[in-house]
């Protein structure tokens, strides 16, 4: 059995709501074991038999359609590969401050993303520090009136539209629920 992470596109906000025992359900029904959401904005801990990322989010999208009647975006993880990204320190040489937020953007396909990275905005306040053909990581340092959902836009934009973002307290947050699990 390998652990993985599912991280949803979209739920809980807009107005799209999924209960989170329910979204468990759904995955205990898929066979998968361990089952574990963690926070409401869709991310689930599960254990599987080894298999390919596009084979484990197919099977997911089709079961969360069924269940919830709408599609609902998936992107899986080894759990393994979010731990060798902790331990790289992305942003380690990051000054933290009350206004910074960290955030990974993982990719469902190879980027096509045209900027030369390291990037920062004109005025500092989005960097990215790193990008791959897996997860992009980003910092923002919130300014008085300044939206995070500006930066997401930007990402997608540049990155395309079947991305998924978290925050790193939430990355770390996975990490410490799969340890203990």
């Amino acid at each position: 059995m390998v652990d993985y992470v599912a991280f949803l596109r979209g739920i809980n906000v807009g107005g799209v709501t999924v209960k989170m025992d329910k979204l468990k359900k759904s995955f205990e029904a898929l066979g998968f074991t361990g089952v574990k959401t963690l926070l409401t904005s869709g991310n689930v801990l599960f254990a599987a038999p080894a298999a390919g990322e596009s084979t484990l989010v197919s099977k997911i999208e089709k079961k969360l359609a069924a269940d919830f009647g709408r599609e609902i975006g998936v992107l899986v993880r080894k759990v393994e590969e979010l731990r060798r990204l902790a331990e790289a320190e992305p942003f380690g040489a990051i000054k933290l401050m009350p206004q910074t937020r960290r955030y990974v953007t993982f990719l469902s396909e190879k980027s096509k993303g045209s900027l030369k990275i390291p990037y920062a905005t004109p005025d500092n306040h989005f960097r990215i520090i790193r990008a791959n053909d897996r997860e992009v990581c980003s910092v923002a340092t919130l300014s008085e009136g300044g939206r995070t959902v500006d930066l997401m836009s930007m990402l997608e934009k540049e990155y395309g539209r079947k991305v998924t973002t978290r925050n790193w307290n939430t990355i770390e947050k996975i990490l410490q629920a799969s340890r203990a699990a």
